[in-house]
């Protein structure tokens, strides 16, 4: 799935993916089911494309975090911080609340469809 370039002077490497190239979307999703299969089976992690969830009850269990972490260095993956929620109990994700005691829609998917108008 590398995209390098060799000019006379050096290689380039670019750090985030062209989604020009065919089949890069379809590619990079199998590489991170590759990367996190046995953590998803747990249900310790949820992923989707690029976003990524961790849950843990305490924060003892800290090595999940720093095994995904590790995952992703060792295939040349990033994460930036000032993305990263840490310590929160609810998080959106695709549309929905995710907290531990229940997942329930966004309120404004909700109102939408609760403001449609009724067909004459």
């Amino acid at each position: 799935m590398k995209a390098v370039f060799t000019t006379p002077e050096r290689s380039f490497e670019p750090m985030v993916m062209f989604f020009g190239l065919t089949n890069s979307l379809a590619t990079f999703q199998m590489m991170m089911k590759k990367i996190s299969q046995n953590l998803i089976n747990t249900g310790e992690m949820v992923r989707f494309i690029n976003d990524i969830i961790i849950g843990i009850e305490k924060e003892e269990e800290h090595e999940v975090v720093e095994e995904v972490i590790k995952r992703l260095a060792e295939n040349n993956l990033y994460i930036k911080l000032e993305k990263c929620k840490w310590k929160v109990r609810e998080v959106g994700f695709l549309g929905v609340i995710i907290r531990p005691e229940r997942i329930k829609m966004k309120e404004e998917k909700v109102k939408e469809v609760l403001d449609w108008l009724t067909p004459r």
